[in-house]
């Protein structure tokens, strides 16, 4: 379905694209243009660029690029449609008359609302007289009423029908209580509660929305947790407990614990920038997340075996995501749940002090190594230099490197310069082994990127750059497009998708419609790499002291480049046009 240009423009308007964007990215500001990091594909340098003058990003990285709209669909993961839906939304602008659609959005819509339902189900059973044993479980771990109020926490009950026939009495079909998770299908076709017995634990996005539960039994003879599986509004992998508070409460950084319980008592002892992951081990998709919100995490895991290898790992996966880590360790194997129970009111400020004197996570690792080892026998000595170098091998800073190569020096007995070279010798053999692997991706990527190019277009740059720079000059200068399209074909153009924006936007402007990226986009019908490539052609724009100047060298190269191509084959050419066309190269020059 067509919206009026008007339309499209006043929800763009409404819905500025720097505060939109901030609410998936980390913007920094870099003059009159702010940076992050791309949420659509993982990276340690900001190349993710908006242009808040223009109303457009780009990523310089991986290239994707629009406006707001194509921003939401990207992210979101929408059509069009459910694209501007969401927009209109967000922003209170009632929306044109519209065919009923069974599209993705209204489906994340309707997940949404089963979950807050839901969620306030759990809740009023949690203070109800069916919910004692559940309050009275929290209240007996020390949590208070407005803690339990604050996070949401409810009580799934016994019996296996509770919020499912809640649910229907509401109106809401079975099959979106399955689609949901919130219920379950059974053998016989019958829907049931996916929750029963369980302190409730809702998981909260960025925005406000529930997208999945948790479930924490009281007694023993089940899973201790029990959560929500994926669904079309949640990932396990991509997501986190209580990021929703912790991002306003971001001060230098952000405190990872395992637990749910973790994470609220923490919370109620003042330490609001708490999160956990979901019941799994660090991934990825959540470290990129917490990189959006703090450049360090404290880890605070159980000291137990279990807790100290899901550090190590955890390690590795913020130092990835380019975050500098610390390590808390919390004495006699309590978590951050019981050390708050177990001191008291005194709890916060020594928790703080454990924080303040937390070991960065080198230091963290190399003890944890050197634990392992008798250094008084020279074969464990050997083993424990081994496994140092290992980690020395991972710091991209020379002078931390060299930092904790004088302090094994001093603790084996080794020559500092001996242990350096031999990091050295390990990085580049390393680096010999990922520049080969790198090397196989770059030729898959290339000949992927390659195969949209046809053999000319590989060997003609000089007459592409000409093409962007003649379509960067009339998106940014609609006034100049009637002229420019009574004087060049697009027939010259070699680069087919370049003929393809070429004629959109003169047939844009034929019909005095706006001549931007969304436009552009929907009347042309590309794909969002496509826009991306748009964008960038946009964004490229420099205004000049002499625009008719560049565009008549231009337009002279476009012109020169197609009449050689026509030339290409000598032998069948007449003597008089490759004069002539060598005489204009000459003009050219001149």
């Amino acid at each position: 379905m067509r919206f009026s240009d008007d339309f499209i423009q006043e929800l763009k308007d409404r819905n500025d694209i720097s505060e939109v964007i901030s609410e998936y990215v980390t913007l920094k500001r870099k003059g009159r243009n702010l940076f992050g990091l791309c949420p659509f594909h993982s990276e340690k340098t900001a190349s993710f660029c908006v242009y808040p003058g223009n109303g457009v990003f780009i990523c310089f990285g991986c290239g994707a690029g629009g406006d707001v709209i194509t921003f939401i669909r990207l992210i979101e993961k929408f059509d069009y449609l459910e694209t501007i839906k969401f927009l209109a939304q967000r922003a209170g602008v009632p929306l044109p008359e519209i065919e009923k659609d069974d599209g993705m959005y209204k489906k994340k819509m309707l997940v949404y609302e089963i979950n807050r339902e839901v969620a306030r189900f759990y809740h009023n059973c949690l203070c109800e007289k069916i919910g004692k044993k559940a309050l009275d479980y929290l209240l007996g771990r020390g949590i208070k009423m407005h803690t339990i109020k604050h996070f949401g926490l409810g009580y799934a009950p016994p019996g296996g029908h509770s919020a499912v026939d809640y649910m229907k009495e509401k109106g809401y079909r079975e099959k979106d209580l399955i689609i949901a998770n919130v219920g379950m299908s059974s053998r016989w076709g019958r829907c049931y509660d996916r929750f029963r017995d369980r302190v409730m634990f809702p998981i909260i996005d960025l925005r406000g929305n529930v997208i999945a539960f948790g479930g924490r039994v009281m007694e023993g003879g089940q899973a201790k947790y029990l959560n929500t599986s994926d669904t079309i509004v949640f990932k396990k992998s991509d997501n986190i407990f209580a990021v929703n508070f912790a991002k306003n409460k971001v001060k230098d950084n952000l405190i990872l614990a395992e637990g749910y319980m973790d994470v609220i008592s923490l919370h109620q002892a003042g330490f609001e920038n708490a999160v956990a992951t979901l019941g799994t081990a660090l991934t990825d998709g959540q470290a990129k997340l917490m990189s959006r919100f703090a450049n360090e995490v404290i880890i605070s895991y159980d000291s137990d075996e279990a807790g100290k290898k899901a550090t190590q790992r955890a390690i590795k996966i913020l130092r990835r995501g380019g975050m500098s880590v610390k390590v808390l360790s919390i004495p006699k194997g309590k978590d951050p749940d019981e050390f708050m129970k177990a001191y008291g009111k005194d709890a916060g400020v020594r928790f703080r002090n454990l924080i303040e004197n937390s070991a960065n996570d080198v230091e963290y690792r190399l003890g944890i190594i050197r634990s392992s080892y008798n250094l008084e026998k020279s074969d464990e000595k050997v083993k424990y230099l081994d496994e140092c170098l290992k980690i020395l091998c991972e710091l991209s800073s020379p002078i931390e490197c060299e930092i904790y190569a004088g302090k094994l020096s001093e603790e084996v007995g080794v020559e500092k310069k001996l242990i350096l070279l031999q990091v050295d010798k390990m990085k580049k053999r390393s680096v010999k082994i990922k520049e080969k692997a790198d090397f196989r991706d770059i030729q898959k990527n290339i000949s992927g990127k390659m195969s949209n190019l046809s053999c000319v277009e590989r060997t003609s740059l000089r007459e592409i750059r000409a093409e962007e720079a003649l379509l960067s000059v009339i998106i940014n200068n609609q006034d100049m497009v009637n002229n420019i399209s009574q004087e060049v074909s697009s027939d010259l153009f070699m680069s087919e998708l370049n003929k393809k924006i070429y004629e959109t936007v003169c047939r844009l402007s034929s019909e005095g419609r706006n001549i931007d990226v969304t436009t552009i986009s929907s009347v042309g019908e590309f794909s969002p790499s496509e826009t991306g490539y748009i964008t960038k052609i946009m964004c490229s724009y420099v205004a000049a002291a002499d625009i008719k100047r560049d565009l008549s060298e231009y337009i002279c190269v476009i012109k020169n480049e197609n009449q050689f191509r026509r030339l290409n084959d000598v032998e069948n050419v007449e003597d008089d046009k490759i004069k002539n066309y060598i005489e204009n190269l000459r003009q050219v020059k001149k």
